[in-house]
């Protein structure tokens, strides 16, 4: 009788070890589908990745120091020419 408990006991470990193994392998699949539905939103949402937004950021910048600066040369010129053109 021993042995047959062994043996119904040892059915049930297997038969729990590949559900444990199937259960991860739907839980990989599932992870990937998942991954590359998000992958494929993010695409179509057409994001800029966040390198492509700092490079903007940083051209802004100077793009706006560069026309303060020029700002300034107008004005000292306007300045010496008498102001004879109109400001905003």
């Amino acid at each position: 009788m021993t042995q047959t408990n062994n043996r119904f006991f040892d059915e049930i470990g297997r038969l729990m070890n590949d559900a444990a193994g199937a259960a991860q392998g739907v839980k990989r699949e599932f992870d990937t589908v998942m991954r590359t539905q998000a992958e494929k939103f993010l695409r179509d949402m057409d994001l800029v990745k966040r390198e492509e937004f700092e490079a903007v950021k940083d051209m802004a910048r100077l793009a706006r120091e560069e026309n303060e600066a020029l700002k300034s040369r107008i004005a000292a010129l306007e300045a010496r020419l008498g102001g004879t053109t109109s400001g905003s």
